[in-house]
């Protein structure tokens, strides 16, 4: 043995020297009032329940022989081995023996262990040696995961760092085996206890983005596989992850104080004495202290896990495998394994459009963006100036209308401070929680749901643009005073100025802020079989079709977004007959119409020949094209084709005759790099037109290596056709609105000419990631209901389409 711990008996049996003055000190620092002994904070009390702890072991240990040549060392796990002892934690503790003789150790467990449970202090104990608590470790997840924090308390410290050093040394050379395990045991907790963030009554230990995941991170770091503290830039809301630990700790330290008894689940009732406990205020403002917090931790977690993953040492053949390829996805971003990340020739201080270029291309493409390119956005890029440029609106408009995916880039955006630095008024909506129960998320998730909704509604209105920029700020006049339907439009005004709206745009976006609750409010609460009703809304309306059709969508969104239940067919029918009565007195919307032809294009087109002219655009990263030539079918395919094929995005296309030359103008936003030059573009128009070059099979590669590992070419939104009559004999005007994809304009001219149909004129734009084409088409004497029925089934057949739904029965949750 060596050394010996000594022991007493008395009457044949183990004399306990009592745990009643822990026990008495731990409920008077508890209670603690008046002068004498001030109610101490929550870090405060949580050190001094360490201090008092750690005395007691020392002492006990002394007094029991556990010296430091004695072979024998107490080491802390859990709460008092991270120094976050809570009122009522348990106490986890190791009994460390050098192959001490085992009646002797048995002995001196005894009079360790037999005071604090007669004193009705929660333990876990055990009692090992170094090898043994290895194997333990090595075989038990859990058990590995607690020893990792691992403390000294009193004895052999000598013991107590081979312990930690053998356990810290095997975690790290077994992390690739475990790590698998690891993650798959992290979704099952979260499966089971929820995030925190969007829970009425949380689990502040056990629920995603609580304290066991910062511990995790830990754990991660431990194995040298990621900061403890990952992801977060400069300018992060909320003071970072070591201030979202502290508040966890804070409120789960008073959660223990109020229970009067161990407790991981804030219960609805106790939130107000907590919150006014920590000066933070009402259950209101403590659960938006709580979710600012969790998804600071959530969000630093997935960067944690997400770096590890990649971190992870290779072995065997893998060792040998190429270092992943750097795919292109727009100026200055690019794909790194399986991460949006910087170009290496990017240069973010010169360059403000590039946080929204890499959050779209992220959107799109369904991958993460990595943490350092965030965190170096966060550092060198600097303010949009005001209006915002051109590309830097669309570059936002593909973010909003990607999905569910764009919900996890603003978020990813806004925990490392760049969603802020683009929208300063959404400070005041972040993490505010409902302040009824029908909504079931915080404002600011609740606007970002709403944006996804309204994207899989974005055919229904011909300004997909306005629907989503409506969705995205419908209550941004929340957490204000004041009625927020009033005050936010006025903040649209402002913020519709700086995103660099046209003037007549951005008092629609007012508008639509300003009555989003228009419709349902009036739907359901006024006689719509009374004539004032509808007039009552169409004058609130100034009689303006499209916004009532804007408010429609919006409506159906906002509601789907709120919560279970909230949408129904009750409430769909009642806003429809309402919109539809509206429209019928508000009739009168004008036809679409051709734009005028400059008359130097005229001129170059009474010319002949076939000229392509390459010019800057009105941005920095858009060019206008412009296309003249012999007015032949499938000129306007061949144009739009040459241009997908040189990765040249179509914003929008003007297309008009002039005798018997067409006269196209597109403006054109290069997906990376430069544009080509105009007579390469020249030359492989020659050649489209020639049949020499094969486009169709071309743009499908194109499109293969566009969608790379992203969602694929699946639409969010049904796309919806409408045929206008025209005004001259013979011609119809076909309306398109549908969801963009590789070389969509010269697929669609490409239906028209195999129809036989003259594309007359054509107006194209593109809105993010949503198009709404007008083509005015001569059809001639063959015009015929059958015609149109397989020019829209081909229109159809060449457009994303939304995925088939799921077979009856089968399982459609996440």
């Amino acid at each position: 043995m060596n050394g010996g711990g000594t022991v007493t008996r008395q009457n044949g049996g183990i004399q306990h020297n009592g745990a009643a003055d822990l026990v008495k000190a731990r409920t008077q620092l508890l209670e603690g009032a008046g002068t004498r002994n001030p109610r101490l904070d929550p870090e405060g009390l949580r050190s001094a329940l360490v201090d008092l702890f750690e005395l007691w072991l020392t002492s006990k240990g002394n007094e029991l022989g556990i010296t430091p040549d004695s072979g024998l060392a107490v080491v802390a796990v859990g709460g008092l081995g991270r120094r976050e002892m809570l009122p009522y934690s348990d106490l986890d503790l190791v009994l460390l023996h050098d192959d001490v003789d085992p009646a002797i150790v048995s002995e001196v467990a005894d009079q360790l262990w037999y005071p604090l449970w007669d004193a009705h202090i929660k333990l876990d104990h055990s009692v090992r040696t170094v090898p043994q608590a290895l194997r333990v470790a090595a075989d038990d997840l859990i058990a590995g995961l607690g020893l990792l924090e691992a403390r000294h308390i009193v004895g052999d410290e000598d013991l107590t760092n081979l312990l930690i050093g053998g356990v810290r040394r095997e975690w790290r050379t077994g992390i690739r085996s475990r790590f698998d395990d690891l993650i798959a045991q992290t979704k099952a907790r979260w499966q089971r206890s929820g995030e925190i963030a969007h829970r009425a009554e949380p689990d502040l230990k056990n629920g995603r983005g609580g304290l066991r995941d910062i511990q995790l991170l830990d754990a991660l770091a431990v194995a040298q596989l990621t900061d403890a503290m990952p992801g977060l830039g400069p300018d992060v809301p909320g003071g970072g992850l070591k201030q979202a630990h502290r508040r966890l700790l804070d409120v789960r330290t008073e959660l223990h104080r109020v229970a009067g008894r161990a407790r991981d689940q804030l219960r609805a009732q106790d939130a107000d004495e907590i919150g006014a406990a920590l000066r933070i205020g009402d259950r209101f403002d403590l659960a938006r202290t709580l979710t600012d917090s969790a998804r600071t931790v959530s969000y630093s977690t997935d960067v944690g896990l997400r770096t590890a993953a990649n971190a992870l040492p290779r072995r065997g053949l893998a060792r040998l495998r190429r270092m992943p390829v750097r795919r292109p996805l727009d100026e200055g971003v690019v794909e790194h394994s399986g991460e949006v990340v910087l170009a290496r020739d990017a240069r973010p201080q010169r360059d403000p459009g590039l946080i929204l270029r890499v959050a779209a291309a992220s959107a799109q493409t369904g991958l993460p963006m990595a943490a350092t390119t965030l965190n170096r956005l966060s550092e060198d890029a600097p303010e949009l100036r005001e209006p915002w440029p051109k590309d830097a609106l669309n570059d936002l408009l593909v973010l909003l209308g990607a999905g569910r995916g764009s919900i996890d880039v603003v978020e990813a955006l806004d925990r490392t401070g760049l969603w802020g630095r683009l929208f300063p008024e959404w400070g005041a909506v972040r993490d505010l929680p409902p302040r009824d129960a029908m909504h079931t998320w915080t404002v600011d998730r609740h606007l970002m749901e709403t944006v996804t909704y309204a994207a899989g509604l974005s055919t229904r209105v011909a300004r997909p643009d306005l629907l989503a920029l409506g969705a995205l700020l419908h209550d941004i006049g929340k957490g204000r005073t004041g009625d927020h339907s009033i005050v936010g439009a006025e903040l649209a005004l402002h913020i519709g100025r700086r995103l660099g709206l046209w003037p007549s745009d951005v008092r629609t976006l007012s508008a639509i802020v300003r009555h989003h609750l228009l419709l349902p409010d009036t739907a359901t609460r006024r006689d719509l079989a009374d004539p004032e009703t509808v007039q009552f809304v169409a004058d609130a309306l100034g009689g303006d079709v499209g916004l009532l059709e804007l408010l429609h969508a919006l409506a159906e969104a906002d509601s789907l977004a709120t919560g279970p239940g909230v949408w129904g067919d009750w409430k769909a029918s009642l806003i429809g007959d309402l919109v539809r009565r509206c429209k019928l007195v508000m009739a009168g919307e004008p036809l679409p119409h051709p734009e005028p032809i400059d008359p130097v294009l005229l001129d170059k087109a009474a010319a002949g020949g076939v000229h392509v002219t390459l010019t800057p655009g009105d941005s920095k990263h858009t060019f206008v094209v412009t296309v003249i030539a012999p007015d032949e079918p499938g000129l306007l395919s061949d144009s739009a084709g040459v241009l997908a094929l040189h990765a040249l995005r179509v914003l929008s296309a003007d297309v008009g005759a002039a005798g018997e030359s067409a006269v196209n103008t597109f403006v054109v936003t290069p997906k990376f790099g430069d544009p080509p030059d105009a007579g390469l573009l020249r030359q492989e128009l020659i050649r489209a037109t020639s049949g020499a070059l094969n486009l169709p099979a071309l743009l499908a590669k194109r499109e293969t290596e566009a969608v790379g590992a992203g969602p694929g070419r699946y639409a969010l939104a049904t796309p919806r056709l409408i045929w206008i009559p025209a005004t001259a004999p013979g011609q119809v005007i076909l309306e398109l609105r549908a969801e963009d994809r590789v070389g969509l304009l010269s697929r669609l001219a490409g239906v028209f000419a195999t129809a036989g149909a003259n594309v007359r004129w054509a107006k194209a734009v593109t809105m993010g990631s949503a198009v709404v084409d007008v083509f005015c088409l001569d059809l001639g004497d063959v015009d015929s209901p059958q015609l149109r029925d397989r020019i829209a089934e081909a229109v159809m057949d060449v457009v994303p389409q939304p995925p088939p739904p799921p077979p009856p029965g089968e399982d459609t949750e996440g």
